[in-house]
């Protein structure tokens, strides 16, 4: 066996081993064991210390343990070395003992240089064994291990400011979360971990001699307007900044209304599950497809008028309704002169066969409703009478081009451009033809509600103005991240009522682009998904409730990123206050934490369960870390480790400083410079009042 990792082993040893367990080691340490500061160990070092590192010698390697616990308890029988020699009285004593959690197995190289840090023991030390505090070689070991850490982040004050660094695809591929409570730099280390990837990947396109910017993609939702400036104005990153009210060098944002699908116009207006969102759900249909056709003529305008007709009779024949006694007949009668009205106009528009069928169509409607139209009017439908007006419908549908697929449209949900106005009209004849006009006038009012909010007419914009295409490039990026590497959308403006269904929008958008590219490229896009405040967005919500509020559909949205966004290459980094408020299928799915200072009983709880039992030790730290101080742990680290952040200067953290109350109450700052706080009411609520600027009302260029 070799001698090698044993050659200064009488000098740093500090103990010995007394308690063994496969996920405990208790330590006796000796009396000559330094008491505050080490300095056997190449340097200055606090020791003994909570959440240090100590060597146990295992056959040819060190077994690596981190301190979970000091004690002093009075011994009866101490056993000091060196008494016995002397035939002293050794009286009693009190003694140091502590506890280690075995963390992994620490190994020199073959070729005899530096050591290899490896997660899990190979064996367990024997009673007895000597306990040695680590050189500051083997502490960089233990904290530098890994394979491919490229980006540094910070170092470790518990290992001699060992540096710390990660692999962004282990730190984004597989989903990470930033927790802390509000103050201790959670917003300073997500736009810190952005950055120095950021920077290390265009230092090292730089040596291999590649030229632009990083091919990177990070979209960052931000509710409070934090990050414009952390990203904005930096022309090596390049951030696109989207705002409700843009200034110069910003975006406007933009959401459009048919980016919506079923789910969130069902969530926002709370269509009712037996009438309105049926009814809304056609009239998606409807207006979606009326935009697949080039040109939009009379003969086209008819074809949709037959298509809808032919739909309303096939769901009266499939309900029985014409020929039973619910809903009355006189309902069907109605319809049927209401139709024969709006077609007998129209008739001189066509020629050929399209006036052939077209007048057939309303001869059958003329012969049915003539026996009906005064006494006669509660007379059951037969049901040959009912098929022979459903021939005749389709008929006249197919002499304008229509066709059995054309009735109803494959997909409610696809993204195409449609005017709010057309839904509202559209929603309002699949009420007539579902015979339920009476039960969606709440639901029309929301959807009026929405089109006339002088708030959202900023963020919906007109449907012209811009396609699918520009706004993948604007929000995703474009070829080689040309237009910038960062997407900053501002939701701080957003009205309330709407922001979920924005946020859940966006991310839905982002996640189905990634999906698509997949598809058709068959390789993935890597791309990141920040959400700031995420206990607000993802929140937990009842799984029960019939009809899910627009909170729950923008959670779930989040909670198919987290369970699938890896295969498609979007990465999810979660920023929160509140851990114990998380939807916890989305927590369950992150495999990398960082934490930050949380003192809530419940948060801390919650991040006790998401590490292994042996490690919870270190946990007992986080009531008391300083700001800038985290614990790294997860898939992205090798080992759980306390973390001091790099520092980022002031004009690259995000604007989320504490409020300067004491400062404006006299006049100055800390500095003497002076402070002044003009209320300017007028201003305010002028542009409360009024809102948003026609300027930004009608801007949609992206910024190149």
């Amino acid at each position: 066996m070799s001698q090698a990792p044993f050659e200064q082993a009488g000098s740093l040893r500090v103990g010995a081993v007394d308690f063994v367990s496969p996920d405990e080691i208790k330590v006796a340490l000796d009396i000559e064991a330094p008491e505050s500061v080490a300095l056997n160990a190449g340097g200055p070092r606090p020791f003994p210390r909570v959440n240090g590192y100590l060597l146990v010698p295992v056959d040819d390697a060190f077994l690596v343990g981190q301190v979970e616990w000091l004690t002093v308890e009075r011994s009866a029988f101490p056993k000091r070395r060196g008494m016995q020699d002397f035939g002293l009285v050794d009286l009693p004593f009190p003694l140091r003992r502590l506890r280690l959690n075995p963390l992994g197995t620490l190994r020199r190289h073959t070729q005899n240089v530096g050591y290899a840090f490896r997660r899990g023991a190979d064996g367990l030390p024997s009673i007895g064994a000597a306990v040695l505090l680590p050189t500051d070689n083997q502490l960089r070991s233990i904290v530098e291990s890994g394979e491919r850490r490229r980006v540094k982040i910070g170092t470790s004050p518990l290992a001699g400011d060992a540096v710390v660094s990660i692999d962004p695809n282990r730190l984004f591929g597989r989903h990470l979360a930033v927790l802390g409570n509000t103050g201790s730099g959670k917003s300073c280390s997500v736009a810190g971990l952005i950055r120095w990837s950021l920077e290390q990947a265009a230092q090292e396109r730089a040596q291999a001699g590649a030229e632009g910017r990083p091919n990177a993609r990070f979209i960052v939702l931000d509710p409070n307007g934090e990050y414009s400036r952390a990203f904005g104005g930096d022309d090596a990153i390049k951030a696109r900044i989207f705002k409700v009210n843009p200034s110069e060098g910003e975006n406007a944002l933009k959401v459009p209304l048919w980016f919506w699908n079923s789910a969130e116009w069902c969530s926002f207006t709370q269509a009712s599950s037996k009438t309105q969102r049926p009814a809304l759900m056609h009239a998606l249909r409807v207006v979606r497809d009326g935009q697949t056709e080039p040109t939009a003529d009379a003969s086209h305008d008819m074809r949709r008028f037959l298509r809808t007709l032919v739909t309303t009779i096939r769901i009266e024949q499939n309900s029985g309704a014409p020929w039973g006694s619910f809903p009355k007949p006189k309902g069907f009668f109605e319809k049927l002169e209401k139709w024969k009205k709006g077609l007998e106009p129209e008739l001189s528009s066509f020629t050929g066969d399209q006036h052939a069928r077209l007048n057939a169509l309303i001869d059958k409607l003329e012969g049915l409703c003539v026996p009906r139209r005064i006494q006669y009017a509660h007379q059951d439908f037969t049901k040959p009478e009912v098929q022979e007006l459903l021939t005749a419908t389709s008929e006249a549908h197919a002499a304008f081009g229509g066709t059995a697929k054309d009735v109803i449209p494959a997909d409610v949900d696809a993204p195409r451009p449609f005017e709010g106005a057309s839904l509202l009209r559209g929603v309002e004849a699949a009420g007539e033809m579902l015979n339920v006009s009476e039960h969606i006038e709440t639901l029309l009012v929301r959807i009026r509600a929405l089109l006339t909010d002088t708030r959202m007419k900023p963020i919906m914009g007109d449907v012209g103005a811009m396609t699918l295409q520009q706004w993948l490039n604007g929000y995703i990026g474009d070829d080689n991240a040309d237009g910038g590497c960062v997407s900053v959308i501002d939701l701080s403006l957003v009205p309330t009522e709407v922001v979920h269904v924005v946020t859940a929008v966006i991310a839905r958008m982002v996640f189905e682009a990634s999906q698509r590219y997949v598809k058709l490229n068959g390789v993935a896009l890597p791309t990141v998904l920040v959400m700031e405040e995420a206990h607000t967005f993802i929140k937990r919500y009842k799984e029960d409730v019939e009809n899910q509020d627009a909170a729950g559909i923008c959670c779930q949205v989040f909670e198919r990123i987290a369970r699938e966004g890896r295969k498609f290459g979007l990465g999810l980094v979660l920023s929160s206050q509140r851990p114990s408020e998380l939807s916890p299928t989305v927590l369950s799915q992150c495999n990398t934490f960082l934490l930050h200072r949380i003192s809530n009983d419940r948060d801390q709880e919650l991040v006790q369960r998401l590490v292994p039992d042996n490690l919870r030790g270190l946990l007992r730290e986080l009531p008391s870390l300083p700001s800038q101080n985290a614990i790294l742990l997860g898939w992205a680290s090798e080992l759980p480790v306390l973390v001091k952040m790099n520092e980022l200067p002031k004009s690259q953290q995000p604007r989320s400083d504490d409020p300067e109350f004491w400062g404006v109450w006299i006049g100055q700052d800390e500095h003497g410079n002076a402070i002044s706080r003009a209320t300017g009411w007028e201003k305010i609520a002028t542009d409360w009042q009024v809102g948003p600027s026609a300027q930004s009302i009608s801007s949609v260029e992206f910024e190149s």
